[in-house]
């Protein structure tokens, strides 16, 4: 295979009835990091947008940090089919000729990255949450990319040493979302793509997902809820209102029932970046680490002085959730 070929960081951009998907930013921001460490050839950060009438959709990207957008309308791609989507990032991939390809591990990026590996023959790197440029020889653009393994108990850095693309899928919310920048230009192609009608699958009805509760991916504060606390949300649920947050869980905690999965915060369950994280009776496994390490500020209260929860954290608490919680309600009650 000539790698002369291939160049560039490309990014699919996930969106849904016109909203761009906050992953989509974070892996443009991210990509443009890289391109930025790469000095000997120039590489520009390609956004692809797929969609029906959704070039409006397009400068925006642009305002985020991709420098060309390539947009393919289709009335067919008014909403997700996976044989459509795949057939026509397909058609980009071989017509572009991109040197890497980042696409979020959301439900549609986790469906459609593989079947588009196979179609381009290439590899891909699933559950991604580190990306860097070879640190080992000058002048490479091959991509380190690093995910947790077994578990989460190891990490691995895969590279794709002997095919193009290098595809790789990342979890959202572990990169920021860089700042809009209305400053910034750049080009946007049109790339027409036939897509056919007569599918042998065919989308009868769309049912939106009913949310209940709160997002704990979005929230700002979050109280989480670990084997040492067990089934007492009633306290976490407590201090949260009083602090403006949501309660959160480790794995532990789902596992024994006293949370459900949509509270599990870590490698299996959702990655999140709050203002403020309260780990509360949680050992600190490198699986819950994963997905809370990102949080601007780390407060840790357990009864085992030497947790690892305490490696993370800002500040650490030596003592039982269930004694400290009240006091801290008081305390911020007191401050009111």
């Amino acid at each position: 295979m000539n790698f002369d070929e291939y160049k560039d960081i490309y990014v699919f951009v996930e969106q849904r009835d016109g909203k761009i998907w906050d992953v989509s930013y974070e892996l443009i921001g991210e990509a443009r990091k890289l391109v930025n460490q790469i000095h000997h050839v120039d590489y520009k950060v390609v956004a692809i947008l797929m969609g029906n009438e959704i070039k409006d959709k397009a400068q925006e990207l642009i305002y985020y940090g991709a420098d060309k957008v390539i947009v393919t309308e289709s009335y067919e791609l008014i909403e997700y089919h996976t044989e459509n989507f795949a057939l026509v990032l397909e058609h980009i991939i071989k017509q572009f000729k991109p040197d890497a390809l980042l696409i979020g591990a959301t439900v549609m990026g986790r469906d459609l990255a593989p079947r588009v590996a196979a179609r381009v023959n290439t590899g891909l790197t699933a559950d991604a949450t580190i990306l860097e440029i070879d640190k080992e020889q000058e002048n490479s653009t091959l991509l380190w990319v690093t995910r947790p393994a077994f578990g989460g108990n190891l990490f691995g850095t895969i590279i794709c040493p002997n095919h193009r693309p290098q595809m790789a899928t990342i979890r959202p919310n572990v990169f920021d979302i860089p700042k809009r920048d209305k400053s910034r230009t750049g080009e946007i192609i049109e790339f027409p793509v036939e897509v056919p009608s007569d599918s042998k699958v065919k989308i009868m009805k769309v049912i939106e997902k009913v949310e209940e509760g709160i997002d704990i991916s979005k929230a700002d504060i979050i109280i989480s809820d670990g084997r040492g606390v067990g089934n007492r949300f009633d306290i976490l649920k407590e201090v949260a209102n009083e602090i403006g947050g949501v309660v959160g869980a480790s794995r532990a905690a789902v596992d024994e029932g006293y949370a459900t999965k949509d509270m599990q915060v870590g490698q299996t369950g959702k990655t999140v970046k709050p203002r403020l994280y309260i780990a509360c009776g949680i050992s600190g496994a490198v699986q819950h680490v994963a997905g809370m390490d990102k949080s601007d500020f780390i407060i840790a209260i357990n009864k085992d002085p030497e947790a690892a929860i305490f490696n993370c954290a800002n500040v650490g608490i030596v003592g039982d959730a269930l004694a400290i919680l009240p006091l801290l309600k008081d305390e911020i009650k007191n401050l009111r």
